[in-house]
């Protein structure tokens, strides 16, 4: 039996059924035999199985028939018919608790790819190093890029990164994940993936909020410019590769997540930059945009390793203080330029 012949009568669990999970769940059904997503409310799992149809996240896309939805852990890991595959689809904040509470239904053979654009607050660990530590399956990867769930729903032609230590985890993101529109890109540098999609969405917060201002194009291409710098220092201290951030994981998710009202994240800088409160704009996103709660975290650690990052203070005193735009933009213009910050 070929690898491709392996994952076409393969069998994948996706954990977590928001808007990308369930595009993710959709995309790998095309490529393997059967799909079962794992959702927490028995209601929608009920309503996806009945109309084909996540109408709370993905109205637009007509699942595969052979997703299946389960509010049951057990059905999901059916040990009569276990899965080949697990894909992570949930919000960092809860990683450590879920993934500890999962980890009973893993034999330890599957692979895992996880497509969390987060890290774990407080410990500033990411997501493939929470889920070795509480999943017995030692196989995990990253799926990141720039991947607005929307758009890849309708089917509008994409490209992500799958990166892994194991080859054979790499593999399987491109044997499942690959259709005629989406494009998957091989890569080993874990560290960097991870922190490319961290970072970025701290930029989209900041990118929002400049076009709340009405700024121009020039504003847009200094910011995610120099945002991009912000984001290699930062990933070089922490063991990534620089080539990583100038590729679809860093710049290609930046000017995507950074340029878009599909981005929570920049739906948060939008809005946060026309006088609207934090609680009420999280309450009303109804999903998780992980820049919030990246930016303190990471600005702290920066701080305190002297990493320079300029834009990412600014975007903290947006988010924890309700600073002003309007007084961020000429405090960040009045800094002096130096050229060991390009």
């Amino acid at each position: 039996m070929t690898k491709k012949d392996f994952w076409t009568n393969s069998r994948v669990a996706v954990i977590g059924a928001g808007s990308w999970g369930t595009v993710l769940a959709h995309l790998a059904s095309l490529n393997c035999s059967e799909v079962r997503i794992w959702v927490r409310d028995d209601e929608l799992a009920g309503q996806i199985n009945a109309t084909r149809v996540n109408k709370k996240y993905v109205p637009e896309l007509t699942l595969n028939d052979r997703v299946r939805a389960y509010s049951d852990l057990e059905k999901v890991f059916d040990a009569s018919s276990g899965v080949q595959c697990v894909i992570w689809a949930l919000p960092s904040s809860v990683c450590r608790k879920e993934s500890f509470r999962l980890a009973k239904h893993f034999r330890g053979d599957e692979l895992v790819l996880h497509a969390t654009k987060g890290i774990e607050e407080g410990t500033l660990k990411r997501v493939s190093e929470v889920l070795k530590e509480e999943l017995p399956t030692p196989r995990i990867g990253v799926i990141s890029g720039p991947n607005l769930a929307h758009e890849v729903a309708s089917k509008q032609p994409a490209a992500t990164v799958v990166a892994s230590h194991f080859d054979e985890v790499v593999a399987a993101g491109q044997a499942l994940l690959s259709s005629e529109s989406f494009r998957v890109y091989p890569a080993d540098d874990v560290i960097g993936v991870e922190w490319a999609g961290t970072l970025k969405n701290i930029l989209a917060i900041a990118s929002g909020a400049l076009d709340a201002m009405g700024l121009g194009w020039n504003s847009r291409a200094t910011l995610i410019t120099r945002g991009l710098a912000e984001m290699v220092r930062f990933g070089m201290a922490m063991g990534a590769n620089q080539s990583t951030f100038l590729g679809l994981a860093g710049v290609g998710d930046l000017l995507a997540t950074g340029s878009s009202n599909l981005s929570r994240n920049y739906r948060v800088g939008m809005r946060l930059a026309k006088g609207e409160k934090l609680p009420d704009i999280l309450k009303d996103l109804g999903s998780t945009a992980e820049g919030v709660r990246t930016t303190q975290t990471v600005y702290e650690f920066a701080q305190s390793r002297g990493i320079e990052m300029p834009i990412t203070g600014a975007v903290y005193r947006l988010v924890k203080d309700g600073a002003s735009i309007k007084e961020l933009i000429p405090s960040l213009m009045a800094r002096p330029s130096s050229a060991a910050e390009i």
